[in-house]
């Protein structure tokens, strides 16, 4: 069967507690992570055939993660060894990658230093039918920017199917490019675009209504959303497929969520999921990034699709750690209790 492949740089995020106990105990949790790797492990866990394309240096700490990433059936034969180390990230236990108290330790990491030209694509997506990737990959630098164009190249030449997730990490974006000016040349290669309406008009400079959050209703958002499929449509003609996410605070510690799918010209949206309580926000959008693969490349309805997607999601928000270790009846269930 063809593979999905997610394209991007393995992680390992450090999440010390928020009260300063971590430096009392000596102890900060260490988890596996990385936006393309959280989908790639969400899409394993639902039996897809999916494997895994990054860059690790050579050593004990790499041997023990590709044998944690055996394990969840993801295919790690296609790792580029070089470089001399893994890519971190440290963020305080329950906060957001978007929370600006996020610190970033990834120069010079085996991934960030790759450079076009080193990669045999053609036998890298050998047997791929779906390449994903995000816009945290080209915040990188720019060797790597131009390294994604040079796979999305060769990946459309052979009319695999292209998805994005347009992240927006703007402490990343730091060598002198905006991310306006380098998303659109990436953007135009793909199928299915996931973000929200404020990641559109960042990265690709589609209109966002400045007083939207005034009007505050969530048939406000989903007719934004419509307007910025629209727009990105019109854009990136070869784009068929783009969805848009929509997650507020909900209370004091809560979350409240909804999804929208745009594709040939209508518009579907799940139910609002809504919580007093979550346990953990990070990789919420990768889990719905895979959900939404998940359903498309099974063909699935399309109404399904968007339902799966938001739910999967939704569920991320109660689990601790960048993967989700949702199966599918996990997924479905949350669907049948909402």
């Amino acid at each position: 069967m063809s593979k999905v492949l997610s394209f991007g740089e393995i992680l390992l995020r450090m999440s010390p507690s928020a009260d300063g106990e971590w430096i009392k105990k000596n102890t900060i949790p260490v988890y596996i992570g990385g936006a393309e790797l959280n989908v790639a492990a969400a899409l394993a866990n639902w039996k897809m055939p999916v494997a895994y394309f990054s860059a690790m240096p050579e050593n004990y700490l790499s041997s023990e993660i590709l044998k944690n990433l055996k394990e969840r059936n993801i295919d790690t034969s296609l790792i580029h060894f070089s470089g001399n180390r893994i890519g971190i990230y440290i963020l305080q236990q329950g906060k957001d990658l978007k929370n600006s108290g996020v610190i970033y330790d990834r120069n010079y990491s085996s991934f960030s230093e790759l450079k076009p030209g080193m990669i045999d694509w053609d036998k890298v997506l050998k047997d791929v039918s779906w390449f994903h990737f995000s816009a945290i990959s080209p915040a990188l630098n720019s060797n790597i920017a131009a390294l994604c164009k040079e796979v999305l190249e060769v990946a459309s030449k052979k009319r695999i199917t292209i998805s994005v997730d347009l992240n927006h990490r703007p402490k990343l974006w730091q060598y002198g490019n905006k991310p306006v000016d380098v998303m659109p040349d990436l953007v135009q290669h793909c199928d299915v675009v996931m973000g929200n309406i404020w990641s559109a008009n960042v990265l690709l400079g589609v209109d966002v209504d400045e007083h939207i959050h005034h009007k505050g209703k969530k048939e406000d958002y989903l007719e934004h959303a419509r307007a910025t499929s629209l727009a990105i449509k019109k854009k990136f003609p070869k784009c068929e497929t783009i969805a848009n996410t929509f997650r507020f605070d909900y209370e004091q510690q809560g979350i409240l969520y909804y999804a929208s799918l745009f594709h040939d010209n209508h518009q579907y949206h799940s139910k609002e999921f809504v919580a007093e309580k979550i346990v953990d926000k990070v990789g919420t959008g990768d889990c719905f990034m895979a959900g939404l693969i998940y359903g498309l490349y099974q063909k699935n309805n399309l109404q399904d699709t968007i339902l799966f997607a938001a739910a999967a999601a939704f569920g991320k928000f109660f689990e601790t750690g960048d993967f989700t270790n949702q199966d599918i009846d996990a997924v479905q269930s949350i669907l049948y209790k909402s």
